[in-house]
């Protein structure tokens, strides 16, 4: 047992992160939109996301060096300024809130977006297009949110990412090198706030083999069932979530 976590913590976090990567797997994004907000109801959110981020981090140093080839280097340029920028605020905003209203804010964000994704699902929306003068605000807004909750705010950048017609080969391989860029500055902000105990990063390498097994399920899943009834999954497991954490 890890000093400062019970067995059944550590138990309970495994199975959230293998989950949460297989979901990653399949779909290139929302590990942390499915581990944050479950493992809340075990850890407090000033332990979870910096260890959440440090996971990521160690998958997206693999994912960069693979798809590097496949970069839109004008995309990631544009992005990667507001980026940073956003993740210094959110870290700025993340010291001065206290665990309950971390979790009520996230709790508020899940619900919105999960309706969101019903909504389009059910109603049906014209496919969107869009300039690159959305880089800057979606840059920013999605490294803000990732910062204060440990994932969330990267589904903006998918959002952008997909207005602009990239592939999928091309989406990844940007995205992966976007948020590289972005754990940099995170997990060098939670390192100097001091949030990386002995016992965090202790927690972070009896997760990883997790990381690693979840991804690798989830990528070889991923053509079994369609991308809509995925996302329809993603939208209730994230409903339930957010309200879950609302009554909490």
């Amino acid at each position: 047992m890890i000093e400062g976590f019970s067995l059944t913590q550590i138990a309970f976090a495994a199975v959230v992160v293998f989950t949460a990567f297989v979901v990653r797997g399949m779909s290139g994004f929302g590990a942390g939109l499915i581990a944050t907000p479950l493992l809340a109801f075990m850890l407090p959110m000033h332990v979870i996301v910096p260890v959440s981020g440090l996971l990521v981090f160690v998958l997206f140093v693999f994912l960069t060096i693979r798809d590097r080839n496949a970069v839109i280097w004008r995309e990631l340029r544009l992005l990667a300024l507001p980026t940073v920028i956003g993740v210094v605020c959110g870290l700025f905003l993340f010291r001065s809130l206290d665990n309950s209203l971390l979790l009520f804010m996230l709790g508020g964000f899940l619900v919105a977006y999960a309706v969101y994704m019903l909504v389009v699902h059910w109603f049906g929306l014209p496919e969107l297009r869009c300039s690159e003068k959305w880089a800057a605000p979606a840059g920013f807004a999605g490294a803000f949110i990732d910062t204060l909750f440990g994932g969330g705010g990267g589904t903006l950048v998918v959002i952008y990412m997909h207005a602009r017609g990239i592939g999928k080969m091309q989406f990844r391989a940007t995205v992966a090198v976007l948020w590289f860029i972005e754990m940099i500055a995170r997990i060098s902000g939670y390192t100097l706030a001091g949030y990386y105990t002995a016992s965090t990063l202790l927690l972070v390498a009896v997760l990883l083999p997790m990381v690693w097994a979840g991804t690798w399920v989830g990528e070889h899943i991923s053509n079994r069932i369609s991308q809509e009834t995925f996302s329809r999954i993603l939208a209730v497991m994230l409903l339930l979530s957010g309200v879950s954490l609302l009554l909490k």
